[in-house]
């Protein structure tokens, strides 16, 4: 059994070597909580947190690190538009972060730091930089060198003399163009912090470098966040921890964005879906299967008629499962191990779509199991389903999604639900009634009739059962 990762500093897929035998540790960069989170936004959080899962089953203890930068340059200027207090907006924000993870089932990190809890080490950080020659101060700002590091833009494989860093306005005293802020020196009105070098607040960069270090130590055996983290982000990280000393990361993951028209889902774009919203109108362990299911390097283009086949390809999957667990005639429990395919489709790059392939073939053979009256044969490969469901945080049975039945948080409570059931049911004695005298063409009517209501009949050896179909 080996794990093998994409890693984007080689630029191909390695066999995972963990530093600590039987230990994963894993620094994810979290959110920059200026606003609430589009689906683009958790989509990294929720791959993240299938491949914590994939290594959990494989048997490691895994620390998983998600940071909060809860002070960036965009939330200052809401700050300002706004009249509102910096931390009020980031705390608003980092609560609807957090409720958008647990809504569609991703685990609690180990450790969730926020950058401005970590100003010390960042400090340290800054004081050990300068004093190996790889940082300066100037104007109350303190910069990093980049010339001091001949590694530098190894990950985005860039040329330096090519480089053009971000503007960064307000910013004076660089040596270099291309050196970046690790301190930013105090404005009338910003929030800011004592250092040996004057009041400011702390770079985007050095807020990553220093969690990491004080969380995971001088090395670790994961970094994952967006691609779009690529540079400079993650190459600043790089050049700060290995100056200061650190061996920091030994593989580097990203994954793909979420796009509209082809392009990246962001909130300057005007272009994003607050998840917010897409739980009202979509059943959280649905938008769970629609962003977890793509491999993780692949771009998932958002649109309403890719949501519905996702719904549709979750419903066979669920509906497999009630019916089993009726059969049954109480709970089946997830088998000990998944099907060796399963574990090979995982065990490569966190294969997702090809263990999907898997699961719903296994739905398949229940499923004739079902047809056949062969209970056992069912049972079991309920049995299966489940455990593989459960790697991927999709197991409607599992008591985080116990309840979530309906379409998001208001589109049927359940007494609508007990009412919608109620007349269904009396249409369903008339389709039995007409079955019973052999009249086949009224009963399919009113099944044909139902169906354009949205509805899916099926017949169980318990009598009809319906569900909502795709809309």
């Amino acid at each position: 059994m080996t794990i093998r990762l994409y890693d984007t500093s080689a630029r191909q897929v390695r066999d995972f070597v963990p530093l600590n035998p039987g230990c994963v540790s894993i620094y994810l960069c979290g959110a920059t909580v200026q606003a609430a989170p589009h689906i683009g936004h958790i989509r990294s959080g929720l791959n993240f947190d299938i491949m914590r899962r994939w290594f959990t089953y494989r048997g490691y203890d895994v620390t998983f690190i998600r940071n909060v930068t809860d002070i960036d340059d965009k939330i200052i200027a809401k700050s300002a538009d706004q009249g509102r207090p910096w931390w009020s907006i980031g705390y608003e924000n980092e609560r609807a972060f957090n409720d958008g993870y647990q809504a569609l089932g991703c685990l609690p990190p180990t450790y969730e730091p926020r950058a401005t809890g970590h100003v010390p080490e960042m400090i340290e950080m800054m004081r050990g930089l300068i004093e190996r020659g790889h940082a300066y101060v100037a104007d109350g700002s303190v910069y990093f060198d980049v010339r001091s590091f001949p590694a530098y833009l190894a990950l985005s494989n860039q040329d330096i003399d090519d480089l053009r860093q971000p503007s960064e306005e307000g910013i004076t005293g660089k040596r270099d163009p291309r050196d970046f802020a690790m301190w930013k020196a105090t404005k009338p009105g910003e929030p800011d912090w004592e250092t040996p070098w004057g009041r400011g607040r702390p770079g985007w960069h050095l807020e990553c470098s220093a969690m990491a270090h004080k969380y995971l130590g001088s090395a670790f055996d994961i970094h994952g966040g967006g691609l779009d983290l690529v540079f400079p982000h993650h190459e600043n990280e790089i050049a700060q921890a290995k100056a200061y000393g650190d061996e920091f990361a030994h593989y580097w993951v990203h994954n793909a964005w979420v796009t509209m028209s082809g392009e990246k889902m962001s909130k300057s774009l005007g272009n994003s879906v607050l998840v917010s919203e897409m739980v009202k109108q979509w059943r959280p362990i649905v938008l769970r299967y629609y962003l977890g299911t793509p491999h993780y390097r692949s771009m998932i283009e958002y649109s309403e008629e890719a949501l519905r086949e996702a719904e549709s390809a979750f419903a066979r999957i669920e509906g497999f499962v009630q019916r089993v667990v009726e059969k049954a005639g109480g709970a089946v429990e997830p088998a000990p191990e998944v099907p060796l395919a399963f574990a090979e489709a995982m065990d490569d790059d966190m294969g997702v779509p090809q263990a999907l392939a898997i699961i719903h073939n296994t739905v398949r053979q229940g499923n004739s199991a079902l047809a056949a009256d062969d209970k056992e044969a069912a049972v079991a490969r309920l049995a299966e389903v489940r455990a593989m469901l459960g790697v991927l945080g999709l197991d409607p049975l599992d008591e985080h999604w116990a309840g979530e039945t309906d379409r998001g948080e208001t589109v049927l409570n359940k007494n609508v639900h007990g009412v919608v059931d109620s007349l269904v049911r009396m249409v369903l004695d008339q389709r039995e009634a007409a079955r019973a005298r052999k009249d086949w063409s009224t009963a399919d009517a009113i099944r044909d009739q139902l169906g354009q209501s949205g509805l899916v009949i099926e017949d169980s050896p318990d009598g009809p059962r319906w569900t909502l179909g795709a809309r």
